[in-house]
């Protein structure tokens, strides 16, 4: 919770009167940010409103145990139901990746819904080591030096935050072992029913960074610190040259 609060005042992610929609996979993060919102909700000093939302793809997921686990906590709860699994079968060609178009149609659902829930921001439970495996893999796959941000706007004028964005994976996993709180795995990822590539980029960089990390532990603590402190002037980008 300190993490989260000092995360909150440094990027201004929760503000006083927001309504945010949290989007709630089910998985350890999800888990682990509904918590922490809701925790965050009785410490501030302001208030603010949010609820969680499970998007459906339409496999036949039963989200029941998942639902009375907010209403336990009280924790406002929505499923929205879609088709995306079929359109699945349709769009995605065999052998091709899947992660990029269910990601997509994900956001653009719990977009939706945090406009039908009359909401002005979408918290998504991103984490540190998401974030530099997400700068590793656009490093070395894409040629852009590209990660991701603790909060920007979206197209459709939303403020998305990442409340997480500076705490480890292992922190998180360890919350939900800690407190007995039963996740969802792999074992919900619509991938393991099509005959699509596994996403190898990303299972490579997880394994490079834990190398890496052996050998330099203040890896991701140096990571953080230098998403804050980008040299611009130092990139090979022309139009800085015309003088």
């Amino acid at each position: 919770m300190s993490k989260l609060g000092k995360t909150n005042a440094e990027f201004e992610l929760i503000e006083e009167g927001d309504k945010i929609l949290v989007g709630l996979s089910g998985g350890k993060d999800s888990l682990t940010m509904i918590h922490a919102m809701a925790e965050q909700q009785r410490r501030a000093p302001f208030k603010f409103e949010f609820i969680a939302v499970t998007i459906s793809y339409g496999m036949g997921e039963n989200y029941d145990a998942l639902h009375q686990h907010c209403v336990e906590h009280n924790i406002p709860h929505a499923t929205v139901d879609t088709k995306v699994y079929d359109l699945a079968k349709e769009k995605i060609r065999k052998n091709s990746s899947f992660c990029s178009f269910f990601s997509r149609m994900r956001r653009g659902y719990l977009y939706t819904a945090a406009q039908e829930h009359g909401c002005n921001k979408v918290a998504l439970g991103h984490h540190i080591d998401d974030a530099a495996e997400s700068f590793f893999m656009n490093f070395i796959y894409n040629g852009q030096m590209r990660s991701l941000a603790p909060k920007y706007k979206a197209e459709n004028g939303l403020i998305v935050i990442r409340p997480l964005i500076q705490m480890r994976e292992r922190q998180l996993r360890a919350f939900v072992e800690d407190n007995g709180i039963s996740a969802i795995g792999d074992e919900a990822c619509p991938a393991m029913r099509f005959d699509v590539k596994m996403p190898h980029a990303r299972a490579n960089t997880k394994e490079m960074l834990a190398k890496m990390e052996k050998d330099y532990p203040s890896l991701f603590t140096s990571l953080n610190a230098a998403f804050k402190n980008i040299s611009v002037d130092s990139f090979f980008d022309k139009e800085k040259f015309s003088l």
